[in-house]
């Protein structure tokens, strides 16, 4: 039965496998000049268009002991912004389960966390979805986002409380519990979707504050001397603008900055709807600020 399923999932992925055409634009470019197969985008950013995912690019762990309840497949394609894993659930048919959007620590590529869980590689594969523990597993918690540093440090937002970004350290090897962050982070409205820095250098956010560009705006807060974290920087024209900027994080070697541009629109018959692109651009724009 199970590698009956599995077939029929690989059949599926197969079937929606596409190629590229090359283009006049493509040739010139050589494969020194690409990034992951695309054109890396400069100090201005570009919109990020995802190549087709195939069969080849995912792979269904853990077929020695599977749990055809819940299984999830790990992507090893060339999108550096891809999701690094897709889980799916049976509920009478088989759905993506879209609550898992796992982050990696930037210093161990063997655990992957999803907001209060985590899975961890084995010799067999990746492990079954684990508890981050007590803390987390709380009704009243509603994580959306959660980042981690290479020492292990969580950020994350809570949408149930609207409170604001919360921050849980390693400290002489045990967790903590988390704790909300300062004013200089958690001020106006829709505070959300943080990224730390693998080295805990700058914290990255989006919120609605005064003084900004338009509604949703991305943020940026430098770690300083004393371990505090500095006044809350708006990332500037060429990233924010008039509509909603969201979700800023990093590619997995630093190299570059994503964020997503969303803008509501109406359709014909007068109800609204949300259009997002994403965005990509040399993560040197860090140092300007």
């Amino acid at each position: 039965m199970v590698k009956i399923t599995a077939l029929v999932f690989v059949m599926f992925l197969s079937a929606c496998k596409t190629e590229k055409p090359e283009t006049k634009e493509d040739s010139p470019l050589s494969e020194e000049n690409l990034y992951f197969g695309h054109k890396p985008p400069g100090l201005t950013p570009e919109i990020f268009v995802p190549q087709k995912s195939t069969s080849q690019d995912w792979k269904l762990w853990n077929t020695d002991s599977l749990d055809m309840d819940e299984f999830y497949f790990t992507y090893e394609g060339d999108d550096p912004f891809g999701p690094l894993v897709v889980v799916y659930r049976n509920e009478g048919s088989y759905y993506r389960v879209s609550k898992y959007s796992f982050s990696h620590n930037p210093s161990d590529s063997n655990i992957l966390y999803s907001r209060w869980n985590y899975i961890e590689r084995t010799d067999s594969g990746w492990s079954k979805i684990k508890s981050l523990g007590p803390m987390f597993d709380r009704d009243d918690l509603g994580i959306m986002v959660m980042s981690v540093s290479s020492k292990g440090t969580l950020v994350f937002d809570d949408y149930k409380s609207n409170d604001g970004i919360r921050i849980s350290s390693i400290i002489d090897g045990e967790r903590e519990e988390s704790k909300l962050l300062g004013k200089e982070i958690n001020s106006g409205e829709l505070i959300a979707h943080p990224f730390i820095a693998p080295d805990e250098s700058y914290l990255m956010w989006d919120s609605e504050r005064e003084g900004g560009y338009g509604k949703s705006d991305i943020y940026i807060s430098f770690r300083q001397q004393d371990g505090s974290w500095g006044s809350a920087i708006n990332m500037g024209n060429e990233v924010n603008s008039e509509l909603v900027e969201s979700g800023a994080r990093l590619t997995p070697d630093g190299k570059y900055l994503l964020f997503e541009r969303s803008e509501e629109k109406v359709r014909d018959d007068g109800s609204a709807y949300w259009e997002s692109k994403k965005y990509w651009v040399d993560a040197k724009i860090i140092e300007q600020l």
